[in-house]
């Protein structure tokens, strides 16, 4: 076969600048058709650039675009009916009720009346929107706008859907039921490509992960794969209530086979090679005066990955996340 036929989403070199400033620099991708692909990376990485060029809402400095086997490089509405798209903000009409903004992007997309009627209430029941179909969108609450912005992003029945932090700004209810819809699109064998500065939820939903740091990619992998490395490692998190923003002193000197960081004031995490002595350092700690609140020993996650492949902390993710006003 080929790549035309396997990949629903083909991108070489792809660049966007503004003014002084490289939103995506040369990037390099591809996405199988079927496939959750998430794209990874903090607030201002370029992860809405990259869609935005992607959907044909800017055009390239350079490099070449394929969705679905059409070359979308100087024609970025060649592939607009294969496509869907959910932006970061909804860009649904205030004005219309949700019934009839779904018909009407389902107009615009071309179907039949009839088709689109009957496809609108489906989708309005699926969502769990049937009772507020009447409604006018502007008095949606942010969970209900959300998910209908997904329900008009898939009217069509799009063969690529894009979805731009989908689930930033809605309680955590609502990104539940979200992520559980894109879990079904994905079984359903829609390509699905997802921008997200949730660490937490690519790794839950995503096949493979691109990080992408200040307009470039710094690792394209399966979730497994970057996994892989810290598998054997063995990590602890103990929580005090009077603990400072270093390491007490001896620590290291006591327990030498264990690397210590705080990654936070009142946070002690402990690494090691093999099982860690968790009750042994509590105590050690506790004979300082220093009131452990909670041990934990902690799994590997994409969270770790992430900070070693980017060099950014967590902590940053995290106010990206508190900033936008995002549940768990």
């Amino acid at each position: 076969m080929t790549q035309a036929v396997v990949d629903a989403i083909v991108v070489e070199g792809l660049a966007k600048r503004f003014e002084t400033v490289d939103a995506v620099a040369g990037i390099s991708f591809c996405v199988q058709r079927g496939e959750l692909f998430g794209f990874l990376g903090p607030n201002g990485a370029g992860k809405s650039t990259t869609i935005n060029l992607l959907t044909g809402l800017a055009r390239p400095d350079a490099g070449s675009i394929r969705l679905g086997g059409i070359d979308c490089t100087h024609r970025p509405r060649a592939a607009q009916h294969l496509i869907g798209v959910v932006p970061d903000e909804s860009n649904l009409y205030p004005e219309l009720s949700g019934y009839e903004n779904l018909t009407f992007c389902g107009a615009l997309y071309g179907m039949a009346r009839r088709e689109r009627e009957t496809r609108a209430r489906a989708l309005l029941d699926v969502f769990g929107l049937t009772d507020a179909a009447a409604r006018k969108f502007g008095g949606y609450s942010k969970g209900m706008k959300r998910k209908l912005t997904i329900a008009a992003g898939i009217i069509h029945r799009p063969q690529i859907l894009f979805l731009d932090e989908p689930t930033t700004g809605i309680d955590v209810a609502s990104a539940r039921q979200l992520r559980q819809l894109i879990a079904e699109l994905h079984h359903a064998g829609t390509t699905l490509f997802l921008t997200t500065h949730y660490i937490e939820e690519a790794e839950r939903l995503c096949e493979r992960i691109a990080f992408i740091v200040a307009g470039r990619i710094v690792r394209i992998d399966s979730v497994a794969r970057l996994l892989a490395p810290l598998q054997g490692r063995h990590r602890v998190r103990i929580t005090s209530a009077n603990g400072q923003g270093v390491l007490p002193d001896g620590l290291a000197e006591t327990f030498p086979g264990l690397a210590f960081t705080c990654p936070e004031p009142g946070v002690l995490e402990a690494e090691a090679g093999e099982a860690v002595r968790v009750g042994a350092i509590v105590r050690w700690l506790e004979e300082r005066g220093i009131e452990v609140l909670e041990a934990r020993r902690l799994r590997p996650s994409l969270e770790d990955v992430f900070v070693r492949v980017t060099g950014i902390a967590t902590e940053a993710m995290r106010q990206d996340r508190e900033r936008a006003g995002v549940g768990r």
